[in-house]
Order: structure tokens, then sequence, then C-alpha cells
């Protein structure tokens, strides 16, 4: 486990730095992140590199026992660069060319920003690819923007020609027969702005990745021909970027970061984006940044209540982060953040947040021995892809249909039952889940339905939401019925909806009580002869849906899919993943209140750490089925654990032997 914040020790002069270090030492941290946003220190002008004072701080670092995560400085390009290759700056969608003195400017696409990005990361693995402080690198900050000039359109034509051959096949691909959207020459293609055909905005996002990826490679590869071996190559995201695949930008990375700003603590919201993030690539990451105390950029900028930020460290740590760094050390006298929140002030004296730091750094040093090792081990799995995802977004039917907000909340019922979830990608192999959540298969082709399909034959319990199966993955319409492929499975849909208001829904799944669907609803059609049973229907609403199926499941080989045609309210979607669950085997480890989060970290021998945070006010209890210890505390719990309001235990067996999962 690593405990560390981000540093500029090129904001403040180096005589200061040592008692920096000194009181980073004693809030327990033990990594600092440095480098990015520090290329006109590092490079004042072209070809000119100057890196002695980033080796004096490096050396600094290793003194005080602290290891570093160098940041190449790509996210701030300097003026020299921007005045002299204006090619270099970001167009945005409405064609202005970016001006210096913001951050992100410089365009991915342009292969001359491309070679001076690849340069200066070079230089800094050469100078410190060997250091020992430096223990792994950062490409970028937040990948956030791709340019819209004239170089970057000739790009995705090309990129478009090397995929589909011609302009006829991508006329036919994308039946741009439609309003006489017909190209003649690959030149004619636009950069989509606005509202566009939904074939050529689906095509700039996958061109985007693609841009993405490269920028981040050509740094990566100029780091690893210097580094050592060890140290590895991460890049910072946010789960709300949609500009492009981050599962696809993860492939290029050996560990991803992420960082989550929050106004309040949302449980079990916050989940969602960690789980995100560790399903990237199915293993630990590390929490890169997070807000000590108010972030700068919002409507009001709170700052989080005492006690807060240690519940998120901890949740962080709880779905799989192996490291909790906090944005950032000290307030920067100038520039466009300085009323974010800091540990230390620009007088250099800690400030009131340092002391809940430094509880955070004492606990992670106390359970890292318990922690070393452990992973989360779910059984369960969300299927959430970024092409679906974008193309709901681009046509919505319903403004208030939010596709993420529409996967969050099977997530939320999953969570709230005490359940570790991994959010992966429909491609995701699926082998060692017993139920996957697939809400949103938008984009659907027979491969992958298939695939689907065998997994069920083979005991999985499938969930199925609405819109699942419309268009195959050019973005057409498909020419049979939802939910395409997957209609082998029993059921199919007559008729999809967008509601204006709420339509009632009731059944063997309620029991005796009124469910609502609201915002999107489909007419199911199950077929008999399959098995198919009817769990819930649409009540009267005066409307083509009364009477209609709404919840359909199918048994199918060993397993079921359960197909759920409403976005159902809270109770309706809990009633859906209740029965999935059934049967299914999976439990919790276990029983905790809704307002207690529950977390599970296994090691590869089957023990399991658990980590609980109280999100209540009140005192919460929750019952063990063994003795068990907290490692932060070192007291023994026998038949329960009373959990304070706001309060963390991390829990191991306190048997003779392991506890196995």
């Amino acid at each position: 486990m690593h405990f560390g914040t981000s540093w500029y020790p090129e904001h403040w002069p180096a005589e200061r730095w040592p008692r920096d270090l000194e009181l980073m030492r004693e809030a327990g941290m033990t990594v600092v992140r440095l480098g990015d946003f520090a290329w006109s220190r590092l490079e004042p002008e072209e070809g000119r590199f100057e890196t002695d004072w980033l080796a004096e701080a490096l050396d600094q670092l290793a003194g005080h026992g602290l290891s570093a995560v160098l940041a190449t400085p790509t996210a701030g390009p300097p003026v020299w660069l921007t005045d002299r290759y204006p090619d270099t700056l970001i167009v945005d969608a409405q064609g202005r060319r970016a001006g210096h003195g913001n951050r992100a400017h410089g365009s991915p696409s342009s292969p001359r920003h491309r070679e001076h990005c690849a340069r200066i990361a070079g230089v800094l693995a050469r100078r410190f690819g060997r250091h020992p402080a430096v223990i792994g690198w950062q490409i970028d900050n937040e990948l956030n923007a791709l340019s819209h000039d004239e170089d970057t359109r000739r790009q995705f034509a090309g990129w478009l020609k090397a995929r589909y051959g011609t302009v006829e096949a991508l006329n036919r691909a994308w039946h741009l027969a439609f309003w006489s959207q017909e190209y003649r020459d690959w030149s004619q293609l636009p950069i989509p702005v606005g509202v566009q055909h939904p074939s050529l905005t689906l095509a700039w996002r996958r061109f985007a990745t693609t841009v993405f990826r490269d920028f981040v490679r050509c740094q990566a590869d100029a780091i690893r021909a210097h580094a050592r071996p060890g140290q590895w190559i991460s890049h910072n995201v946010m789960t709300a970027q949609d500009d492009y695949d981050l599962a696809a930008l993860a492939e290029d990375l050996d560990l991803v970061g992420l960082d989550y700003y929050v106004g309040r603590l949302d449980h079990p919201g916050a989940g969602a984006h960690h789980d995100v993030v560790r399903g990237l690539k199915r293993r630990p990451y590390w929490l890169m940044e997070a807000q000590p105390g108010s972030a700068c950029w919002s409507q009001v900028n709170n700052a989080l209540d005492r006690g807060e930020a240690r519940r998120l460290a901890w949740t962080a740590v709880g779905h799989g982060a192996d490291a909790v760094l906090f944005w950032q050390w000290r307030s920067s006298p100038g520039g466009q953040e300085q009323y974010h929140g800091t540990l230390v002030g620009p007088d250099g004296r800690p400030r009131p947040f340092y002391e809940e730091a430094a509880v955070i750094g004492r606990e992670l040093a106390a359970a890292a021995p318990a922690l070393a090792g452990t992973v989360p081990a779910p059984e369960v799995a969300v299927l959430q892809g970024y092409e679906d995802r974008w193309a709901v977004e681009a046509q919505r039917h319903h403004a208030g249909f939010d596709p993420t907000a529409y996967w969050t909340s099977f997530h939320r019922a999953l969570r709230l039952r005490g359940l570790d979830v991994d959010v992966v990608v429909p491609s995701t192999p699926l082998d060692g889940y017993r139920v996957v959540v697939a809400p949103t298969l938008h984009l659907l082709d027979d491969g992958t339905g298939e695939r689907l399909l065998d997994w069920v034959r083979r005991g999985g319990r499938l969930l199925l939401g609405v819109r699942t199966g419309m268009k195959d993955t050019e973005n057409l319409l498909l020419p049979g019925r939802q939910p395409g492929p997957l209609a082998a499975a029993g059921v199919s849909v007559v008729e999809y909806y967008a509601l204006p208001d709420p339509v009632p829904v009731a059944g063997e799944l309620l029991g005796g009580r009124a469910g609502r669907a609201r915002i999107w609803a489909e007419w199911l059609d199950p077929d008999p002869a399959a098995g198919a049973r009817v769990l819930l229907r649409y009540g009267a609403a005066g409307g083509w849906l009364d009477g209609r199926p709404a919840v359909v499941e199918v048994p199918l080989g060993a397993g079921t899919v359960t197909y759920c045609g409403a976005w159902l309210d809270e109770d309706g979607t809990d009633a859906v993943v209740g029965r999935l669950l059934a049967g299914s085997g999976i439990r919790a480890p276990l029983d905790v209140p809704e307002d207690v989060e529950l977390c599970r970290r296994v090691r590869p021998d089957g023990e399991q750490v658990l980590v609980l945070v109280s999100h209540a006010r009140e005192r919460r209890s929750v019952a063990l089925p063994e003795p068990c210890t907290d490692v932060l505390t070192g007291v023994r719990h026998e038949d329960a654990v009373e959990i304070a309001g706001g309060d963390v235990v991390v829990l191991v067996p306190a048997g003779d032997g392991p506890r196995r999962a």
C-alpha cells in the first residue's frame, strides 16, 4: 500500500524542500507524484534541457525514504512551443485555435506535438529511468479532447479509408442514402459536430481512441527504452470522460490511475467509479488524485466533512486501490487553482486536513501487511461498453435516458447487497463469473451474442436491460427484432416506448407491492415453447403497454436469461437483481446495513480481508460468523463488530487458521 500526494518543487525555493518532505514522512506518506506541468522548467528553450533541479528533488525524496511517480509534463506545453509551432495547438469544434495560458492546449493528433512530447519523455527517461526513487511513470494528465483542425480531419479520413477501403463501401456500411449523405471522395468526410449521422459520430469516437492510444504509446515507448525493469507506465483518468474508450487505452498501460473528486461522498455511487477503473485491467489500480478538502471548479466548492476523506480513501482501498494520493501538497501562490484544497498552506504550515491525512497514513501502514497480495475477487460482472454509451448518448430518444445512470442503477442494487462487482467491457472473458448484468448491450454482433448464450448454457445467469440488441456495430438498426442475436434465448421485443410519465408494474417479483417503470419501457414477447416466465407486467395506464410483459425469465441450458424490459424504480431493480442472484450461490460475506459499505479483498490462497466503511451517522452492529480482528485497532471482535458512525474497520480472521473465501 502506498500513500502520498502531488508535489511541485519547481514552485518553491529548494531550501524549503526538506521541510516539505519531513512533513510528508510525519503524515505517513510513502510516495510523491511530480513533474506534471513542469515543461517550461525542464525545457525553457527548444532543445535546452534543465533537469538538475528535478534530480535534486528526486535525490531528496530518496533520502527521506519516499518513492516517486514521475509524470511527463506534456499536458502543459511551454510558450516557446506554441508560439513557434501553432499547428501543435488544439482547435475546438467551433474552429477556434487555443491560445497559451491554460492547460491541455496541445493537440494529441499533431505529429509535431507528438514529436516534442516523445522527446521530453525520452530526456526524462534517460536521466531518471534508473533513479532509485522512481517506481513508475505517468503519461500526460487526464487526456480529454481531440483537435478539430484540418490535418486531424485528413487523418480521420485516412483512418476511415483504411477501415472501409472505398467510399462506396462506407456509404453502404453506414446507409448514407438517408438524407442524401453519400460521399464521393474521402476529402468530403467531415468531423462530426452537433447532431450528425450516428455512424459518423461513432466512427469519430473510435478514431479518437486510436489517436489517444498512439499519443500515450509514443511517450511510453520513449520511456521504456531507458527505464529499469519494474518501473511501470500509467495514465490518470476520470470515469466521466467519454471522448475515447478507456478500456482500449488501458491495454497499453501497466497500471491505471483514477482521479476522483466529489462534492459529497456518495454511497454506493462512489463504488461505481472505482469498479470501472479496476475493471479496465481487472487488477488493482491507484487513486492518483483525490481532493484534500475542497476542489476549485464547482459551483459550490464545499470542503469534505471531517472524516469524509478518510472514508473516501478506504472506499478506494476496499474496491482495489493499492495507493491513495491527495492533490495537491501545497497551495500554489498563483495560477487557476489557488483555492483548491491542499495539505499545506502557502505559508508552509499544515492546514486542518493534514491531521486527517496523517490518520489515513497511519491506518494504511497498519493494514498494509494484511492487504499485501490481496485483490477484489467478484463473482458478479456488470458489462458496460463505451461504444454503447456513445451510441445512446447521441440518440437518447428521451432526455432523461442517461446511459451511465441506467447501468449504475443495477450496480447500486448489487453493492447495497454487499456484493463485490467487476465493471468490464462486453468483450471481457466471463469465466469465473456466476452472474452477469448487461444493461446496455445496445450495439450487438452475432459473435458477442453467441458467446453470451454459450456462457449461459454452461450455467451462467444473465440479465439484459432495455435497448439491448437494437443496432449492429456500425450503429445501424438490426433487421430483426430486439434483442437481435440474443433473441435465441426465447424473448423478443414487440415495441419500445419513451415514457413521458411513469407506468405501473406488478407481478410475482414484487409480491403485492406496486412498482413503476419510468423513462423507457418495452413490450416483451416471451416464447412459451422456451419455458419463458413472466415475472412482471405493466399495469393499467391507458396505453399500449397495459397488461404486457415487462420482465421475463427464460431457462437456457444450465442457466437463465432475464430480460428486464423497463427502467424500473429502485425497489423493482432490487427485486430483479434479487431474483437473478437466487440460486446462484453468491452471498455477501457479511450481512450489513445499507449505509455500511462492505468490500472484500482476497489472497491467492483464499484468505480474505473485509473492509467496512460506515456512511451512517449512528452506530451500527454487524454480526460475524467467526471471531475477527480489526487490523486498524488490534481489537478482537467475537460475535459482532460495533461500528461508530463514519468509522472504518478492516477485519481479518482471529481464529487458529485463516478464513477461506
